[in-house]
C-alpha cells in the first residue's frame, strides 16, 4: 500500500528511456530526500518498446521512495502519458519530470518548495538556455507555438512543470481529443509562475520529440485553440474576390476596346486553377476542424491503462 500521507507527486512518462533509469532512481531519492513532505513517483511506460517496464517492476519494490508503475496498452503520446500520471497521482502537488534528465533535479525541488509556499498553482520551468543536437528546430517550434498558438507561453518552450491540485482537477476536465496539453495550463488559468532553468545535454540515445511528432503537435494546438486557418482563408478569399473582380472588369474594358482580339487560354486556365486550388485549401482548413469535433464526438478515453502496481517504498 502507498503512504497515506503523500504529499508531492512526481509524474515521469517513460518511452525508450532504459539507459537512464538507474540516474534517474538516484535522481528521483535526492528530490523525495529535499521534498517538504512524503513524496511518491508515478512512472507512466507509454508503450515503450524497450525493456523500461520490466526494469522498474524489477527495482521498484526495493525502492525507497512510494512508487506507481502504470503501462499503457500502446503508445498514446507523451501527453497522454502525463494526463494519466495526473490523474493517478495522490499528492496535493504534482510536478512532470522528463526520464531523459535534461532536467536538473533541483528544479523540481524547487517546483514544490513554490507550491507549498503558495507562489502559485502552476509552475513553470523556462529554458534559460540549451545545449542540444535538436535546438534549431526546437526553438523554431515554440517560435511557431508562441505566435500562432499561445502567445503568453515562454519563449524557450515548456517542457517541466508542476501543478497544484485544484488546478490538475481542473485541466483533467478538459477531455479532448487531439489537443494541446500546453496550451490547456495556461487556458484554464489560474496563478502562474516562471523559473528559469538551464537544460541539460541528453546523454544517451536521441529525443523521440521527432520533428513530424513536432508538427503534428502544432497542427494539433492550432486547429484546437485558435481560429488562425479559417481567418487565414476567408483572407485570401476576400482579397482573391477583389482582385479577381477587378481583373475581370479591366478585361471587359479590353476586350470593348478591342485590346483582345481573342479571350487568352492562359488567363482562363490560371484562373481556373487560382479557383479550383483555394475550394481545396478551404475544404481541407474545414475539414480539418470537423475531423476534429467528430473524433471528440466519439468520447474515446485519451489512454487506456494495461496495468497498474503500487510499491509502498522499501522504507
Amino acid at each position: 500500500m502507498l503512504t497515506p500521507a503523500i504529499r508531492h507527486s512526481l509524474i515521469i512518462p517513460v518511452y525508450r528511456n532504459e539507459e537512464f533509469l538507474p540516474e534517474l532512481l538516484e535522481a528521483i531519492t535526492q528530490i523525495a530526500a529535499q521534498a517538504e513532505g512524503a513524496m511518491e513517483v508515478v512512472f507512466v511506460i507509454d508503450g515503450s518498446p524497450d525493456n523500461s517496464e520490466a526494469w522498474l517492476a524489477q527495482h521498484l519494490p526495493e525502492f525507497k521512495t512510494p512508487a506507481q508503475l502504470i503501462a499503457l496498452s500502446r503508445n498514446f503520446g507523451s501527453f497522454t502519458a502525463v494526463r494519466t500520471g495526473l490523474a493517478a497521482a495522490r499528492g496535493e502537488h504534482m510536478a512532470v519530470m522528463a526520464a531523459d534528465l535534461q532536467e536538473p533535479p533541483a528544479l523540481i525541488i524547487d517546483f514544490f518548495k513554490r507550491l507549498v509556499d503558495g507562489a502559485g498553482d502552476i509552475i513553470i520551468g523556462t529554458r534559460s538556455a540549451r545545449d542540444d543536437p535538436g535546438q534549431a528546430s526546437a526553438t523554431m517550434f515554440w517560435k511557431l507555438y508562441k505566435t500562432l498558438v499561445q502567445p503568453e507561453i515562454p519563449a524557450g518552450g515548456v517542457d517541466v512543470f508542476a501543478i497544484s491540485r485544484r488546478a490538475r482537477d481542473a485541466l483533467l476536465q478538459l477531455d479532448e481529443a487531439h489537443s494541446s496539453l500546453i496550451a490547456q495550463l495556461f487556458w484554464i488559468g489560474f496563478p502562474r509562475v516562471e523559473v528559469p532553468y538551464e537544460r541539460r545535454v541528453r546523454k544517451y540515445g536521441v529525443s523521440g520529440w521527432t520533428l513530424r511528432k513536432k508538427a503534428t503537435y502544432l497542427l494539433d494546438s492550432v486547429f484546437s485553440f485558435t481560429a488562425i486557418p479559417i481567418t487565414l482563408l476567408m483572407l485570401i478569399g476576400f482579397a482573391g474576390t477583389i482582385g479577381f473582380t477587378l481583373l475581370g472588369i479591366a478585361l471587359m474594358i479590353a476586350r470593348a476596346m478591342n485590346v483582345i482580339a481573342v479571350p487568352g487560354y492562359t488567363a482562363i486556365m490560371v484562373t481556373v486553377l487560382f479557383s479550383a486550388s483555394l475550394i481545396l485549401l478551404g475544404l481541407g482548413i474545414v475539414g480539418a476542424y470537423v475531423w476534429r469535433a467528430y473524433e471528440n464526438t466519439k468520447q474515446r478515453p485519451l489512454g487506456i491503462v494495461r496495468e497498474r502496481t503500487q510499491f509502498g517504498g522499501a522504507g
